[in-house]
């Protein structure tokens, strides 16, 4: 059977590192430096695209900001039709009350991901305030939620899966469009 691959390869590793250190300094500029920010990433990927964040605040700015991981798997409202869902765990060793938190996924889509995050983080305290970075927003939003910082808006179809490789999650690092249904004819995953 044919191997699967993507339809287009929109950023590469390196169009994916400038896209980083760009929002690094957004958040700087936006939250006047890095001595009153913490970054959380939502599991999976957002975990790996926080700590590179992380990284570019710091090189940037000298000081690295508090970093955590935040599981969502018991806020989303389609957990219910997962018979098993996989839990990661959330690990966030400070408090979140009264801080500024950049909450950060791969990518941004119908909202419910970050809806179940915000969930989630309210459940551990009371920020000051929450604010959204996402490396890919795809549009068709469901619920009134924007990304505060964009590496690169992405038009997609419903038909089109958009998917942020990362290391050492993926042998890549990358952001994809797959076609839906030609990644089913050929036998791919969903």
């Amino acid at each position: 059977m044919e191997q699967a691959k993507p339809k287009a390869v929109i950023m590469d590793e390196q169009a994916m590192k400038r896209a980083v250190v760009r929002i690094a300094h957004e958040v700087i500029e936006h939250n006047e430096g890095a001595s009153d920010i913490a970054v959380v990433g939502i599991v999976r990927r957002g975990v790996t695209l926080a700590r590179q964040l992380t990284d570019a605040i710091e090189e940037i700015e000298g000081t690295r900001p508090q970093l955590g991981s935040l599981d969502i798997s018991f806020y989303r409202d389609d957990v219910m039709r997962n018979v098993a869902p996989v839990i990661h765990g959330t690990n966030i060793p400070f408090s979140v009350d009264d801080e500024n938190i950049i909450l950060v996924d791969d990518v941004l889509y119908t909202g419910r991901t970050v809806r179940s995050a915000l969930d989630a983080l309210m459940d551990l305290g009371r920020p000051k305030s929450v604010q959204l970075a996402v490396m890919v927003d795809r549009g068709h939003r469901e619920l009134p939620i924007r990304a505060d910082y964009v590496g690169k808006n992405v038009p997609s179809s419903h038909e089109e899966d958009v998917r942020v490789c990362m290391k050492p999650l993926d042998d890549r690092n990358s952001v994809e469009i797959w076609e839906l249904d030609a990644e089913k004819n050929a036998g791919g995953a969903n």
